[in-house]
């Protein structure tokens, strides 16, 4: 029974070592699995990788141009846009002064106006005055030798010497009137 266990004992297998059948045929399997893996998976993943890898690179390349381009359109419209600033103060302040010439013009040409419309009016006032005085004088006149010839009993209407006396009279009347102005 010794000899039995003995046998027995050689016979049976360490569970942790298996058999040589088994690690030749797990060899085999094992390096053409390595064999396809190296040979064909391996290419095929580095390629996808390295496509990838362009791709990321790419757009981060295409990203980094389209924000410089976004930086420069930015910076160009900031400088058309203080151009544009600059222009509407430009016009405004071209505006104010012409505005400014134009009152001017308006106010020149009012006060132009204004003093051409007194003068008409003062000749005009001088003319009617002239001609009042002239009409008031021959209407005095007329009256005087009414009353003349009312109190002599004569018609002097017709005589070219009492339109001269009237005439003076009515100077000396006016000039002791202006005199009288004057003195007050």
């Amino acid at each position: 029974m010794q000899n039995a266990l003995i046998i027995a004992a050689e016979e049976a297998h360490n569970p942790l070592i298996p058999p040589v059948y088994d690690i030749v045929w797990s060899l085999v399997a094992f390096v053409i699995i390595f064999l396809v893996m190296w040979r064909v998976v391996t290419p095929r993943i580095t390629k996808m990788l390295d496509e990838r890898t362009e791709a990321i690179e790419g757009g981060i390349k295409k990203a980094e141009a389209a924000q410089e381009q976004a930086a420069a359109a930015l910076d160009e419209y900031n400088k058309q846009l203080a151009d544009a600033r600059a222009e509407a103060s430009r016009i405004r302040e071209q505006a104010r002064a012409d505005a400014t010439a134009i009152g001017n013009e308006v106010r020149e040409q009012a006060a132009a106006d204004a003093a051409r419309i007194t003068a008409n009016a003062q000749a005009q006032i001088e003319a009617e005055r002239q001609s009042a005085v002239q009409a008031l004088r021959s209407e005095v006149g007329t009256l005087a030798l009414d009353l003349a010839s009312g109190v002599i009993g004569e018609s002097l209407k017709d005589d070219a010497k009492s339109t001269a006396v009237v005439d003076r009279f009515l100077a000396d009347l006016e000039a002791s009137q202006a005199t009288k102005t004057g003195e007050h």
